[in-house]
């Protein structure tokens, strides 16, 4: 598989980014199973290689270590009735990557230039392959800057808890809601201030405030904006 993907013929692309607990995945998953699309959790494969760093006890303060991890990953994901499995070296890690724990830990990873260099490569070539509703923190503004449509979702602090705090309560899932919010703001924190790649809307992304809106009316919005656009 080429290696080194142009971005600019990545325009059959549809972004959805923004923070922890926005609704991006929800909403991706939505969209893209309405356009018929291919759907790109690129959270999910930050989260994959943190617990393979982590399984694989390698030192989350080594930079070099960590790339190197990466770049190894035996990586594999794919949707399976509407849900997305994801598996590293043939160990299902579907639900292991979903903890406070690796959630916390992604900032060892994701402010290292080379991870991000590997993962967008990776990103970029699963998009290649299909017609594609990518979400994450940088789809937009890096990964995919020639995408038809870039959306960008934000909500308040406290709803985005209450988000993850029902996500882990399905999924049984132990949390402490102090912590979690504390967690999710200190993301927040390192995903708007880092050096590569902040968390931030693309010049030309749609804005939508999910705080007090429900899944179809956010996703209606979505719909509306992508048709308008093509």
């Amino acid at each position: 598989m080429n290696q080194s993907i142009d971005p600019r013929t990545l325009t059959n692309v549809i972004t959805i980014d923004g923070p922890a607990g926005a609704g991006k995945s929800t909403l991706a998953k939505r969209i893209a199973s309405e356009l018929g699309y291919a759907f790109l959790d690129t959270g999910a494969m930050y989260r994959s290689a943190t617990w393979w760093a982590i399984h694989n006890a390698v030192d989350m303060t080594d930079r070099e270590a960590l790339t190197e991890s990466t770049r190894s990953i035996p990586l594999q994901m794919k949707n399976v009735d509407g849900s997305l499995i994801v598996q590293v070296d043939s160990i299902d890690v579907t639900r292991e990557i979903r903890t406070p724990e690796i959630a916390n830990a992604i900032k060892s990873l994701d402010g290292i230039p080379a991870v991000r260099e590997k993962m967008v490569s990776l990103q970029r070539q699963i998009a290649s392959q299909a017609p594609t509703v990518a979400e994450g923190r940088d789809m937009g503004t890096v990964v995919f800057p020639h995408a038809k449509a870039k959306i960008f979702l934000e909500a308040s602090l406290e709803e985005r808890t209450r988000r993850r705090a029902r996500e882990l309560e399905e999924k049984s899932i132990p949390f402490n809601i102090g912590e979690l919010e504390s967690e999710i703001h200190a993301r927040d924190e390192n995903d708007r201030n880092r050096a590569i790649s902040p968390l931030k809307p693309a010049d030309d992304a749609l804005i939508i405030d999910t705080s007090t809106m429900t899944l179809d009316e956010a996703q209606v919005a979505i719909i509306a904006h992508v048709r308008k656009l093509s």
